[in-house]
């Protein structure tokens, strides 16, 4: 498997829902903002401009819950190859301490082409930076 991809994020009063932690769809949020960020940096720039992702779904497990203020660092990957124009992708939260998981997801994304709009088997040279050769 390639390394994982990184990216912190830290829990703005906006994040925070009535309950004083960061918000169910923020998480999905930084999903997101991850996932793009892990594509638009080891993806060929070729790649990025014909092609776009969309999620078809999302398995979170909540593990724990983080307030205002408060700093978690994100890992992403890809676990295992694609399966037509579909991959599944791996995030998982960690506590500012980096030792404890707040947040586990498991997505599934479809490559569209950006022009077309219609899904796109995804190609070996595609998913070459983003998966362990096999």
């Amino acid at each position: 498997m390639p390394a994982a991809f990184t990216q912190s994020f830290t829990a703005r009063a906006e994040d925070i829902d009535e309950l004083g932690h960061v918000n169910n769809t923020v998480w999905v949020r930084w999903v997101q903002e991850i996932a793009t960020a892990h594509w638009r940096a080891v993806a060929d720039p070729a790649h990025v401009e014909q092609f776009v992702w969309v999620v078809t779904r999302h398995e979170i497990d909540y593990r724990g819950n983080v307030g205002e203020g408060a700093v978690v660092r994100a890992e992403t990957w890809i676990p295992d190859a694609p399966k037509g124009a579909r991959f599944d992708r791996c995030v998982t939260f960690f506590d500012a301490a980096g030792d404890r998981p707040l947040v586990a997801v498991r997505s599934t994304w479809a490559m569209l082409d950006r022009a077309s709009g219609r899904l796109v088997r995804i190609r070996p040279e595609v998913a070459a930076p983003f998966v362990a050769p096999g």
